[in-house]
Order: C-alpha cells, then sequence, then structure tokens
C-alpha cells in the first residue's frame, strides 16, 4: 500500500491519547494514527449491495435474550481492554 502525507489538525486530548496509546501498544503514533483513519473510512463506507438480502436470515441456533447479548458484547469488550494492555485473556 503506498502511503500519502497529509496534515490534519487535532485536538491536544486526542493527541495525548494516541501517544499512551502507541506507548502502551510499542507502535508509533503515526500507526495509531493511519489505524484510525482506516476503521472511520471503513465505518463509512457505502456498500453497493447489502449484507444480507431481505431473504437471507442468520440461524444463530436458538433464540438470544438480551443476557445473551450483554454478556457477549460484555466478554469482547472485556478481551480487547486485555489484548490493549497486553495481558493474557
Amino acid at each position: 500500500m503506498a502511503l500519502k502525507r497529509t496534515n490534519v489538525y487535532a485536538d491536544d486530548g486526542d493527541l495525548h491519547l494516541i501517544k499512551e496509546a502507541a506507548a502502551r501498544l510499542g507502535v508509533s503514533e503515526a500507526e495509531i494514527i493511519r489505524e484510525g483513519i482506516h476503521r472511520i473510512a471503513l465505518a463509512h463506507r457505502v456498500w453497493d449491495e447489502p449484507f444480507v438480502s431481505d431473504e437471507e436470515t442468520f440461524d444463530l441456533g436458538d433464540s438470544v435474550e438480551k443476557d445473551d447479548i450483554r454478556s457477549a458484547v460484555t466478554r469482547g469488550h472485556e478481551d480487547r481492554e486485555r489484548r490493549n494492555r497486553g495481558t493474557a485473556a
């Protein structure tokens, strides 16, 4: 992937968070910024076709309750936080 230089203005608080994350993860601040740009670009991407058509459904094997969703999201968040801190799961 060819990289191109650009200039952006950022809030001091955001720059501080980037610096902390880069130090914690052992990567450059530029890498954190590039990842952030990539993630937000993907989040705002418009797809030509829907991911799932109106005729398609997902079989989750059983009904899914609010507590199941809450538990899965909590586990995912905790796992990500552990990865960000560099600690084992």
